[in-house]
Parts: structure tokens; sequence; C-alpha cells
């Protein structure tokens, strides 16, 4: 969950009422919520449950980071051609969205069960040997590029291991829900063989990594 869908106060209309009068009879046109509180401007912000904590907060450091991968796998998406991906990516940004507002409220203040369970995780798993069967065997490191898709999906790699750091510090300090730690690992391999995948199905080849020449010795 991200500051700017957090829900928002009702602004009152100007009668007194919970909105405007709208051109009909007897219509009555909520106001629109302001996407901007002013809660921020001294570079706090809330979290679910009501605490505020700096904007650098590890907490918030854990699901920003979240949220800017949910972003990455978004624009990624708009590559993505075949319908059993759009469903596999709807899925991973709903969960992200879930594993987000966790992060994102104290353990004191949670109030229901984690979304991200052991299961959610053997699904990860399960995915992962699914599509790893129709790609061939890796025997050497490659580079992060190929279609759009999949130098896309590198990128969202990069950043869902930087999440995974944000949330190990998080965890240190704080300990969470251990499944967010699995499954974020999880992902970020998921997203690896989902570049390879949609490499593939362009028929782009893999490019492999050329180690640089060893100088010859000093005579």
């Amino acid at each position: 969950m991200t500051e700017e869908q957090r829900p928002r106060p009702r602004r009152r209309g100007r009668r007194g009422g919970r909105g405007r009068r709208g051109k009909g009879r007897g219509a009555v046109v909520a106001a629109a919520p302001r996407i901007y509180t002013r809660g921020g401007d001294a570079g706090e912000t809330g979290l679910i449950g009501g605490a505020r904590v700096p904007k650098d907060d590890p907490r918030v450091e854990a699901y920003g980071a979240v949220d800017e991968l949910n972003a990455h796998l978004g624009a990624a998406r708009t590559a993505v051609r075949d319908r059993d991906l759009e469903e596999l990516f709807d899925r991973l940004q709903s969960r992200l969205f879930d594993l987000g507002a966790e992060l994102a409220t104290p353990k004191a203040a949670q109030k229901t069960p984690s979304a991200i369970t052991p299961a959610e995780v053997k699904v990860l798993e399960g995915v992962i040997d699914l599509y790893q069967e129709t790609l061939a065997p890796l025997r050497e490191f490659i580079l992060p590029v190929g279609n759009e898709l999949a130098a896309a999906l590198h990128v969202a790699r990069t950043v869902c291991r930087r999440a995974e750091r944000r949330v190990v510090s998080l965890h240190r300090s704080e300990p969470l829900n251990p499944e967010i730690l699995r499954y974020l690992n999880r992902l970020s391999d998921l997203l690896f063989v989902l570049a390879r995948v949609a490499n593939a199905r362009a028929t782009v080849p893999d490019v492999p990594w050329k180690r640089a020449a060893t100088p010859a010795p000093a005579r």
C-alpha cells in the first residue's frame, strides 16, 4: 500500500453536508478527497494504525522498496502478450500489495492474518519449476539483456533483491513474518526465470557472460 492510496478523511460540502448538489434534482455529488494532506511536509509519514515515523524509517524503506518493485512489474506488464503471464502478473502484483500493507503495519496494530503464507511461497516454487522445465539448462552466467519484457524483468529482479535487503534490515530490529523474506527470495528467482522465458518465447538467445582476458604474465 502506498502513501497516496491510504484512505483520506472525507471533505464536507460548503453547506455542511457530505458533498455538493449536482445538476439533477435532489442529486448529491460527493466531494472528491484530496490526494495531498500536507501531513508529510515535515518529513514524517503515518503507518497503518496511526503511528508517525520519519520517512527514512527502516519500515518505510522496506515497504517503499516493495512498492517500487510492484511499479516495475507494472511497467514490465505492458510488454506481456501471453495470457498465462498476464494472470501470473496479476497474482504477483496483488500479493506484493498485501505484503507492502503488512510491512506498513506495526505488529501491535496487525489485526488480520498475513496474506503471505507458506502456501504462497509454495505457489512461487511451483511456478518456477513449471517454467524452468521449458528452458534449456544454464551452464554459465548470462547477462541481464534480451527483448523488452526480459530486460524489464531483469530490472524488476534487481529491485526485488533490494527490497529483500531492506526487509532483512527491518527484520533484524523488528521481527517480521518470516514468510515475507522467503517470498521475496523466491520472487527474485522467479523473475530471473521469467526473463529467460520472455527471451525464449521471442526466440532471443541468452547472452553469456564473457570473462575479461587474463593478462599475459610479465617477463
